[in-house]
């Protein structure tokens, strides 16, 4: 199969604005992160150890930035 360089330019363009456009639509669709409310059934404690809300989500409390910093690992 013989594919001129007009039709190679042509496919090359073609999947470089697929990839921009995949691109841009997983940025547009995608949301932020979520608190979940795993650590609190791994460990028995409250969301408001984390959380200042004591439903979880918002501002975190010192603990809750320890825990963050940690890389979501209790803090020693």
């Amino acid at each position: 199969m013989n594919v001129s360089a007009k039709e190679a330019f042509v496919l090359a363009c073609s999947t470089a604005a697929a990839v921009v456009l995949v691109g841009a639509a997983a940025l547009v669709i995608s949301q932020p992160a979520a608190a979940t409310p795993q650590f609190a059934k791994d460990t028995g404690k409250p969301c408001a150890e984390c959380h200042t809300n004591p439903q979880g989500g918002g501002t975190l409390t010192p603990f809750g930035e320890k825990f963050k910093a940690n890389g979501n690992k209790m803090p020693s």
